[in-house]
């Protein structure tokens, strides 16, 4: 089972994605809660997934995302936004998230997304990719420093990589690679510890920064639907 908190500052959001979640074969809403209540009630739940609005009046979701990533074992974290082009949507991901749910998405594919995301998948639009591809990478980290690093990689560890930057989850890679979960598990750890990244979001973004993708992969970016 799938546990998932909710946490936005409309009651009609929280129980909106509430009732289409617990609807769906192995997924459960365990609470949900406005931004001032979040940080207590994921500690208390300790949810597989986490939604989390982007933006709340009372503390907004970027405060309670910092917050979540302190916790010995966080948990998935995709922000809520009603705009792909939300400009907080790129600090989120370089700062953890998995990703990001519109509010509008469709009742069918909610519960898909949810499980991509507890099985480790990236959820991202194409729009919010070029956003991220767009914003400056940071200080140390030219290309030709993200070719070097994408270098460090062995040509497995490369395939992966570019799996990563589709979206897919272990399970998914493991399928398409023909591994077992558990060592992708294991080829995923070690990309993230030889590129210097936290996160498969940063990984994939390094990857594409590297010009390892090839030009239809930078394109489409990472699914949302």
């Amino acid at each position: 089972m799938i546990r998932v908190v909710v946490v936005d500052d409309e009651a009609l959001v929280r129980s909106g994605f509430e009732l289409i979640l617990n609807a769906s074969d192995g997924i459960q809403v365990v609470a949900t809660a406005q931004g001032s209540q979040a940080a207590d009630v994921i500690r208390r739940e300790h949810p597989d997934v986490v939604l989390l609005d982007i933006r709340m009046p009372d503390v907004d979701g970027l405060t309670v995302l910092r917050e979540i990533q302190t916790l010995a074992e966080p948990p998935t974290v995709a922000m809520l936004t009603t705009f792909d082009t939300d400009e907080y949507i790129v600090t989120a991901l370089r700062s953890g998230a998995a990703g990001f749910l519109l509010k509008d998405t469709e009742p069918e594919q909610l519960a898909h997304l949810v499980r991509t995301l507890a099985a480790g998948g990236v959820v991202l639009s194409p729009k919010a990719s070029r956003a991220l591809l767009r914003s400056h990478p940071g200080p140390g980290a030219p290309q030709d420093a993200d070719v070097a690093r994408v270098n460090l990689l062995s040509d497995r560890e490369r395939d992966v990589l570019v799996l990563i930057a589709e979206g897919l989850s272990n399970v998914e890679i493991g399928t398409r690679l023909h591994l077992s979960a558990g060592t992708v598990k294991d080829h995923v750890s070690s990309i993230l510890t030889k590129l210097r990244v936290s996160s498969r979001v940063q990984a994939a973004l390094l990857a594409e920064r590297a010009g390892l993708l090839s030009g239809d992969d930078a394109d489409t970016g990472w699914s949302n639907g």
